[in-house]
């Protein structure tokens, strides 16, 4: 079929297909010494949002890091709180120590940045010297002949007064004797000897004085014991406990401990130095017994500033800290030196990085966060307590002040959901950041993406790239958007593009990393996940779908769609045919897709569009006597977009004035009720889909419409600018249905006469002539009824 004229005024030259990137306005190498890049680059909005988060220090101003995975949100985050975090106080130290008037529940004591290990430190060397230096006094001959001594007073005592006893009863054929199980008992001397019941009664009431007797001098000789033990092991831990009090003694909460702790191993001193008792021996964990243990929960170095925490499985645990246990013959154990801390403990005082997807995925973590958030405290509590799955007892430890900044990150859509199904978010969440994935294309913005290139290959330590290596990543990551006149910001893909190259220079013995690598890499990334691609195009290779490129035919376009699914996005070409019924309907237009529940909402609204622009053009003139229907033939997957609706209405026209259509012409492009065209996505992938189809019988003929508007988004790779420039393939631009319908039919299609009424050579004229035609054989069959 022959191109109008009207072909030459909308065909766009291959100087229009993509935005080249000028390599001469780049450095020449990532080598040179490059200015800093600037923290903000591409997100200004987003960083001054969080600014604004961190300058106000009241509840509920916690961040929602909005934007797409791969962005570098958290990269990007963490570089703006590690500035702000230098100037900002470092966090008091937290521990945990034991609770000597209730073991259930531990206290917490806050101390300077840094004091923890000290107090760590030098209280556990006092325990090893106080060890020491007990069980050497008590257990040296001095101390050991001063408790034989006091020991052996009630020996003497006690065979003084079982003597007495003895020499009595044997007047009365009886004698004192020691029983199996340590008893003294009185016993017949003969058993053929009567024994006075009397003298019986008597000398057993004076063994049971005497027993009582020896029992409260042992009391009292043990009293002696313990104050024996208890005034040396006070002589010898002072000593020991004075600088340490010293040193702490602007801390009440540690000089209370210490004394308890002092007091404690004074009265227990004897269970100290024998070493079997469990209370009072290290454990597996600690060098020293648990009860004088320093449990420190965080710690941080002075003048660190505050700290910065990402938790990256934040679990209920993970998140509030949690309770340890041991098992020991059955019996489940624990003890303030087994509590272990949470990532909120860690960042008290500074700031926390959660992705949110993550936390949503662990049961309680939400709820945990939130209470902690809420309360401004945080409570280390047994979860299986908490579910009522134990009955064992658990540890109760006093709660830590929270004084946090929580940042969390997800996606857009992800703030959405969470702000429905929870009422409570927005009062803690009032700051939403969002990160923009793309940026302006411009002399400046390109530099500056030179420069944040530059940085990653710093930071990978990557072979150095030359200007023409950032020229092609630049084109590459304007082409990721679909648009001349901007960048991908996905820190994730750029990195990815980065590696690739760098290897592909590896392997060829290149020091520099040039545009011929960077290509080469960028075709086998996208050769790994064209297998998808590849299963559909054999079938149109083989016949199996079916696609013509050539000739013209009537009812039938070829209109171009988008594959997507996971990673793997390509366009292909697809059969669009209609069919009229004649004399049957008033001009409805079946949507097959729709009926069989395979379009969807986009695609009816644009079928809807097209039927009203079709009653705007033909009903003043002529009864719709008619119905029609549409189908992408071979379509057996859901169809969803209005970008056929240009494609549509072609059809739908053509068949209706039963004029041909060029098939070696594709189309795409929306729609309005004004027949007017309008811009559509992935337009590149489509152009690229039908460049396919022709690449192995490209005759000069083949080429595609799109709309004018989609002009900005043309990102083509350089055969099809190639064979654009060769003139064997063709792009035209057009701003209307009619301009479409010129270049597909050679003809004209909407010229009227002097009466107002479409010509009878146009497109239009034929299909009024056709519906005329229609009418009148309604008509006359009415008549001969």
């Amino acid at each position: 079929m022959k191109i109008t004229a009207l072909a030459n005024t909308h065909r766009l030259s291959s100087d229009a297909l993509k935005r080249h990137t000028d390599a001469t306005k780049l450095p020449k190498s990532s080598r040179l010494s490059l200015p800093k890049l600037e923290l903000d680059f591409g997100q200004k909005h987003a960083l001054k949002t969080i600014n604004t988060a961190l300058d106000i220090q009241a509840a509920g101003y916690h961040v929602f890091a909005a934007g797409e995975t791969g962005l570098g949100k958290r990269t990007l985050i963490t570089r703006l709180l590690k500035e702000r975090a230098k100037s900002m106080p470092t966090p008091n130290d937290w521990i945990y120590v034991h609770n000597f008037g209730d073991a259930r529940r531990p206290i917490a004591i806050d101390l300077p940045a840094g004091t923890a290990a000290i107090l760590q430190q030098k209280t556990h060397k006092l325990w090893q010297v106080a060890k020491k230096k007990l069980s050497s006094k008590l257990l040296g001959e001095v101390h050991q002949n001063q408790i034989r001594r006091i020991k052996s007073t009630i020996s003497t005592s006690q065979n003084e007064q079982f003597s007495i006893i003895d020499n009595e009863a044997k007047l009365h054929n009886l004698s004192l004797k020691s029983s199996s199980d340590g008893r003294i008992e009185l016993v017949a001397l003969d058993n053929n000897q009567p024994i006075n019941q009397q003298a019986l009664a008597t000398l057993q009431h004076k063994l049971s004085q005497a027993e009582l007797y020896i029992e409260e001098l042992e009391d009292d000789i043990h009293s002696q014991l313990d104050t024996l033990y208890q005034s040396t092991a006070r002589k010898v831990l002072e000593p020991l406990f004075r600088p340490l009090l010293d040193n702490f003694a602007n801390f009440a909460k540690v000089i209370k401990h210490l004394k308890a702790m002092q007091a404690d191993m004074i009265d227990n001193v004897a269970r100290i130095i024998n070493g079997d008792d469990e209370a009072f021996l290290p454990t597996t964990l600690s060098d020293v017994p648990s009860r004088y243990a320093i449990n420190i929960i965080s710690s941080h170095k002075a003048g660190a500033g505050a700290p910065i925490v990402f938790e990256d499985l934040p679990t209920h645990l993970n998140l509030l800290g949690h309770i340890e246990y041991t098992t020991e013959l059955g019996t489940v154990l624990t003890d303030v030196s087994m509590i272990r801390a949470g990532a909120l403990h860690r960042a008290n005082g500074g700031f926390l990085i959660l992705q949110a997807e993550n936390l949503l995925e662990h049961p309680y973590a939400w709820q945990g966060l939130k209470r902690a958030l809420q309360s401004g405290q945080i409570k280390i509590s047994s979860l299986e307590q908490m579910l009522t799955l134990t009955g064992s007892l658990s540890l109760e430890p006093d709660s830590i002040c929270l004084d946090v900044k929580l940042i969390l990150l997800g996606e857009l859509s992800l703030y959405y959901q969470l702000l429905e199904m929870d009422s409570e978010f927005y009062g803690m969440f009032k700051i939403r950041a969002d990160f923009y994935d793309t940026i302006k294309r411009d002399d400046a913005s390109e530099y500056m993406m030179v420069l944040k290139i530059a940085d990653m290959i710093k930071a990978r330590q990557l072979p150095a790239f030359d200007n023409t290596a950032f020229a092609v990543i630049i084109d590459e990551l304007a082409r990721l958007t679909d648009n001349q006149n901007k960048l991908d910001l996905h820190a994730g893909r750029l990195l990815g593009i980065l590696v690739e190259s760098a290897r592909i220079a590896n392997l060829s013995n290149a020091k520099t990393v040039k545009a011929l690598h960077v290509k080469t890499a960028l075709s086998d990334m996208t050769e790994r996940t064209s297998y998808l691609k590849q299963l559909y195009w054999q079938e149109i290779y083989n016949g199996q779908q079916l696609i013509t490129i050539t000739g013209a035919a009537v009812g039938q376009i070829n209109a171009l769609t988008i594959i997507s699914y996971a990673d793997s996005e390509f366009g292909l070409p697809a059969r669009l045919t209609a069919l009229i019924t004649p004399r049957f309907g008033t001009g409805e237009v079946l949507d097959i897709e729709r009926e069989v529940e395979l379009g969807g909402s986009l695609h009816a609204k644009g079928m809807l569009i097209m039927s009203g622009l079709l009653r705007s053009l033909f009903s003043e003139f002529c009864e719709l006597n008619f119905s029609a229907s549409l189908a992408f033939e071979q379509n057996y997957g859901e169809i969803d977009g209005d970008s056929a609706t240009l494609a549509e209405a072609c059809v739908l026209l053509s068949a209706l004035a039963d004029v041909p259509l060029a098939q070696n012409i594709a189309i795409t492009g929306s729609m309005n009720q004004l027949g007017q065209a309008q811009a559509i996505g992935g337009v590149n992938a489509k152009i690229i889909g039908f460049f396919e189809a022709c690449r192995d019988a490209l005759d000069g003929s083949q080429g595609v419409i799109l709309p004018r508007s989609n002009l900005p988004h043309l990102m083509l790779p350089d055969d099809i600018i190639d064979a654009v420039h060769a003139g064997k393939f063709h792009l035209y631009a057009v701003d209307h249905l009619n301009q479409a319908l010129e270049l597909l039919t050679g003809m004209a299609i909407a010229d009227k006469n002097k009466h107002g009424e479409y010509k009878r050579a146009t497109l239009f004229g034929k299909i009024i002539k056709r519906l005329e035609g229609w009418s009148d054989k309604d008509n006359k069959d009415e008549k001969s009824k």
